[in-house]
């Protein structure tokens, strides 16, 4: 009988919201024991993902500003307390999974962070191992963060690529930092080219994935994966239609699928063309879930849209419409605003949400209790 309670208490308190149960922790030992138990951290976060409940966004305004909204329910945002706290310097999102983000500042410094928990912790920096040319050259490093349940490990990966003007020079080397031993070690290098100077992947079926060049360098970028479980790089085939035009494109992860978004001029019409990998590593799994076409909406180019999330019932597609400038060699946001795209009706609905900065970087985030580790510390100070 006292076992059948407490799986029903178990299964109630899974369909909680982090900050409920957090204010749940307070009531008994009782209670504060069993939400930490790494078991319920687990089920609630498992619950979380399959119901597509606990889900948010998190937008950065002013390099080291940040809000969170429930894109579901759109009524409000609410502003986060980073490790930085009111510092004004830049901070930069590396990643999000499972509730922790990855972050790293100006001093490159970076930080494992739980919005919900309000705990973080600073990584230990490592030194850049391959010799750089006495000669002029490039730096590129890109980063990615996710998770490798075979171990049930959070993984940091960097690659570092030196450019030298000798054409033949090329150094590059990849390290991974592992949460559960809280050091990074270094694996083996990667066979083709980072050419921009900081680029983020991002994570889809245990894997990492940047937008990079194979050797020799060509004007063709390719899709890259990395297997958080083998530690080992491959590339992935993108979708075989061909565009003889100018266009923007945007890829990442939604709803645990790869995702690619092309936006292109089409006479004096904007057009909006989104992929989906429904069979990872499949090239023929590529399939065409939208091909949206509504200038009234873009009325300027070049914009930037990318689809965000699923609804909670998937009959919707979530997009961020980012309209662009260029000034001196740089792009920034000058106005971004949310839209859902209905599937079945082919309608576009404004999204209205009180508070929302004019422009912002955004990331998908799910809320959850899911721990850094014994080094990590509390933020104390509540934001208002």
């Amino acid at each position: 009988m006292a076992t059948f309670l407490l799986d029903e208490m178990i299964e109630i308190l899974c369909r909680l919201s982090v900050k409920d149960l957090l204010r749940f922790k307070c009531a008994s030992k009782h209670w504060c024991s069993l939400i930490d138990d790494p078991y319920f951290i687990k089920l609630h976060l498992s619950h979380s993902l399959k119901t597509k409940t606990n889900h948010s966004l998190i937008l950065r305004q002013y390099e080291y500003q940040f809000f969170s909204v429930n894109y579901d329910s759109g009524v409000t945002i609410q502003r986060l307390n980073h490790p930085l706290g009111e510092q004004k310097k830049a901070i930069k999102i590396l990643g999000s999974c499972n509730g922790l983000l990855a972050l790293i500042d100006d001093n490159d410094r970076i930080f494992l962070w739980n919005p919900s928990t309000r705990k973080f912790q600073v990584l230990p920096s490592t030194e850049i191992e391959i010799s750089s040319p006495s000669i002029c050259f490039d730096r590129s490093t890109f980063y990615g963060f996710g998770y490798d349940p075979n171990s049930d490990d959070y993984k940091l990966v960097r690659m570092v690529q030196l450019h030298g003007n000798n054409k033949g020079y090329l150094h590059s080397e990849a390290k991974v930092y592992s949460l559960r031993s809280n050091c990074w070690r270094r694996i083996k290098d990667f066979c083709f080219y980072l050419i921009f100077a900081r680029e983020f992947g991002f994570l889809a079926n245990n894997a990492l994935h940047w937008m990079v060049f194979k050797p020799p360098k060509s004007g063709k970028q390719n899709l890259v994966g990395f297997d958080l479980r083998t530690e080992e790089f491959r590339f992935l085939e993108l979708p075989g239609f061909c565009l003889d035009k100018l266009f923007c494109y945007d890829i990442k992860a939604m709803g645990g699928f790869i995702c690619l978004t092309a936006t292109y001029r089409e006479l004096d019409t904007v057009v909006v063309d989104v992929w989906i990998m429904k069979e990872y590593g499949v090239k023929e799994s590529w399939s065409k879930l939208i091909s949206w076409n509504e200038p009234h909406f873009i009325p300027r180019f070049p914009s930037l849209v990318v689809p965000l999330a699923f609804s909670k019932n998937g009959d919707k597609v979530l997009f961020n419409i980012s309209y662009k400038c260029r000034n001196f060699g740089k792009w920034y946001n000058l106005r971004d605003k949310f839209v859902w795209y209905d599937l079945w009706g082919e309608r576009v609905e404004k999204v209205e949400i009180r508070g929302i900065p004019t422009s912002f970087d955004v990331h998908f985030y799910v809320e959850s209790l899911v721990p850094i580790n014994g080094n990590a510390v509390m933020i104390n100070n509540e934001m208002p």
